[in-house]
């Protein structure tokens, strides 16, 4: 017999005082189940004259964590979350809101529409919702300026930070913290509070009138300068604290829901919840079905380049003890420089203290020794892209790692199964591939070919968690994949940048028109930043298709000797102080004469040509992958490039913005961008995908 299912919600008691506890795991999301059963549980508390006090608490790791998003997009389901805030707050009899784990968004709203708050120790408290484009909806705005006043609220709306249970005590944001048992200690609480304390009344922290006005103004001013069109949210946050200075709650609670309504409408806010998903879609994967993830506290890294190294300092980031090897004595000292400079750059920048910084070096081992990987769980190899290197390195690791460590290779664009093959251990080796600096950059690929064991994907898979990076999973088999999912799409933005640039485009104004659109660099900014020599010597050992138009401007500017920003001058001159660069004429001259020198007449290209064509060849690209089973749904393809290329998360990604496009858009632009040019589009597999399947597309991109 099937048994009924369990309901988030219950009332308990412990003499007068009523708990309303909420039990929704995984994080006590605030669904409309919950949001019932919290209404309900409260109202009985209230009728019961034996009730003094009431609280509301949570079972397992945290208090909840937010509203659930997926409703955002539903029509509304009451209560609604202020309605059910409203409720709490005009209780007749005192409610504390007892916290644990985090209490964001929606879960601190509930908290702060309670008549008092006790905190765990351990506890983290913020407002994230602007990481949505949107803001707090369920009276956040109104509460939380008369709890800690105006200045302190709009810094932790507009930063979307946590505080800690001590800084939250420090400000006025919780009433007490409690040393031991949070539960034991809220009901002792409970008992000494006589009268419920309305947040709505608490007027203390909104009477500096005119200076408080006047920071709002200030802010609102920064907010413009440097947001821009993107300061949708953040506007609207300001202009509610506004309003909590001058109106009284209950108007201020309307404008609040007029804005968070204007906001989560928008554009910008649909993007940045497609991102949102899109990451956690990504780490569904399906070997999570026969397997978990292998603990991992030591991680070996064979090469202590800038990629090794950045790999080493995430590693010691997340607490693990590392083994690093370089083959001689010369590079060990340039790894122990590389990797000592990054903290003493981190100390002086008060990111971390002496103490961290020291006490993070003591998990590094530092060795020329390939024997002393054995302690290892899981080893990355992180040498130069060369396919004999990788192939023979990765056949000595294999004979120094212990039986059950997972072998990895940092590669994207060598044959993953060929290298796997060559460790003699194929099951249990895996591609691992890190996007530059692989300290501070999220993404992470995780290449799986045909015979990698379950156990070794995901273990893989538990270690990007662990560094705290997005995985996405890339699907390496009978020729595809080559290049993952990132340097395949990679390829094909440049390919389309570099023909406009044969075509009459510059530099400059493609990488403007990139800006422009939202990305912080344009693609030939990037190619001087990286070194066209790296790329260039992966074009010479790959073939070439003869019917694809091949591009030789950046070929003959390395040999020119013209490196990017490590040579002075690339597709920009770096003198006298340009970071950025200016133009390079000589490289425009260049690039006439090669024109010429092919016939080719020189044509305009607007900032929106250019813009429509670099997205129409990336989603061309990705929806290749598709096909050819690489990515696994099209919001991997978004979480790729948002982490891993700087596409602007606002939009949500490329594949999003071209299901945000009609067909019949897309075929015109096409029609008049590049109709003769084979190489980019072939059959056009987008317009497939979105005028004959646009249902299938959708349903991919489901959570």
């Amino acid at each position: 017999m099937k048994q009924a299912p369990k309901h988030p919600v219950r009332l308990e008691r412990q003499g007068n005082v009523a708990l309303v506890v909420i039990d929704n795991p995984p994080v006590n999301a605030l669904g409309v189940s919950v949001r019932l059963g919290i209404a309900a549980a409260l109202n009985a508390a209230l009728a019961d004259d034996k009730t003094d006090a009431i609280i509301i608490a949570a079972n397992g790791r945290t208090f909840p964590v937010g509203a659930d998003i997926r409703e955002f997009d539903m029509a509304p389901q009451e209560p609604s979350l202020g309605q059910l805030c409203s409720l709490v707050e005009s209780a007749r009899k005192p409610v504390i809101a007892a916290i644990q784990g985090t209490a964001l968004g929606g879960g601190l709203e509930l908290a702060m529409a309670a008549h008092y708050r006790v905190s765990a120790k351990t506890a983290r408290m913020g407002l994230p919702e602007l990481l949505l484009g949107i803001l707090p909806g369920a009276g956040g705005t109104q509460r939380l300026p008369r709890l800690i006043g105006p200045e302190l609220a709009l810094d932790m709306m507009l930063t979307g930070n946590q505080v800690s249970a001590e800084i939250a005590a420090e400000i006025g944001l919780v009433d007490l913290v409690a040393e031991d048992d949070l539960r034991v200690e809220a009901v002792t609480y409970a008992s000494t509070v006589k009268k419920p304390r309305p947040t709505s009344e608490h007027r203390a922290h909104l009477l500096d009138g005119a200076g408080y006005m006047a920071a709002v103004a200030a802010r609102r001013a920064r907010v413009k300068a440097e947001l821009g069109a993107n300061a949708l949210a953040p506007l609207k946050i300001v202009n509610c604290v506004e309003s909590a200075l001058l109106l009284p709650i209950e108007t201020g609670l309307q404008v609040e829901r007029s804005a968070f309504e204007e906001c989560v409408t928008s554009r910008e806010s649909k993007g940045l919840r497609h991102a949102f998903f899109a990451e956690r879609a990504a780490a569904k994967f399906p070997e999570a079905a026969e397997a978990k993830p292998a603990q991992v506290e030591r991680v070996a890294i064979i090469g202590g380049g800038l990629m090794g190294s950045g790999i080493a300092i995430a590693a010691l980031q997340s607490g693990l003890a590392v083994t690093l090897v370089e083959l001689d004595e010369h590079g060990v000292n340039s790894a122990l420089e590389r990797i000592g400079a990054h903290y003493e750059r981190s100390i002086a920048k008060g990111r971390l203290s002496e103490a961290q910084g020291a006490a993070a070096l003591t998990h590094l081992q530092l060795t020329n020794k390939l024997d002393l990987i054995g302690e290892a769980d899981l080893v990355i190899e992180a040498v130069a892209e060369n396919f004999e290197l990788k192939a023979n390195l990765l056949a000595d690791i294999a004979v120094f790692a212990k039986s059950e460590a997972v072998i990895a290779t940092n590669t994207s664009y060598l044959d993953l199964a060929a290298l796997a093959e060559a460790t003699g251990r194929p099951e249990d080796t895996i591609g691992l591939h890190f996007f530059a600096p692989a300290q501070a950059n999220k993404l992470v690929e995780v290449g799986v070919h045909d015979d990698a064991s379950a156990q070794a994907v995901m273990t893989a898979l538990g270690f990007a968690r662990a560094l705290g990076k997005t995985a996405v999973r890339a699907h390496v088999h009978n020729g595809f994949g080559e290049g993952y999912i990132g340097n395949s799409i990679l390829e094909a933005y440049r390919h389309a940048a570099d023909i406009m640039l044969e075509d009459g485009a510059t530099p400059s104004q493609i990488d403007g028109a990139m800006r422009e659109f939202g990305f912080r660099l344009g693609p030939y900014q990037i190619a001087d930043m990286s070194g066209l020599d790296i790329a260039y010597a992966r074009r010479q050992l790959k073939p070439r298709s003869p019917d694809a138009r091949y591009v030789e401007i950046a070929d003959k500017m390395v040999e020119q000797g013209w490196l990017g920003q490590k040579s002075g001058r690339g597709y920009y001159i770096y003198t006298g102080g340009h970071h950025m660069g200016v133009p390079n004429g000589d490289v425009l001259k260049m690039i006439a004469e090669h024109r010429a020198h092919k016939g080719i007449v020189p044509r305009k290209f607007s900032d929106r040509d250019i813009r429509d064509r670099i997205l129409l060849a990336i989603v061309n690209a990705g929806a290749r992958l598709l096909g050819e089973g690489v990515a696994a749904r099209p919001s991997d393809i978004d979480a790729v490039m948002v982490h891993g290329f700087g596409y602007p998360r606002s939009r949500g990604g490329p594949m999003m913005d071209a299901d945000a496009t009609t067909p019949s858009i897309i075929a015109s632009r096409l029609s008049v961008l590049a109709p003769e040019d084979p190489s980019l589009w072939g059959a056009a597999p987008v317009l497939t995908m979105l005028a004959n399947e646009r249902q299938k597309f959708a349903d991919l991109n489901t959570v």
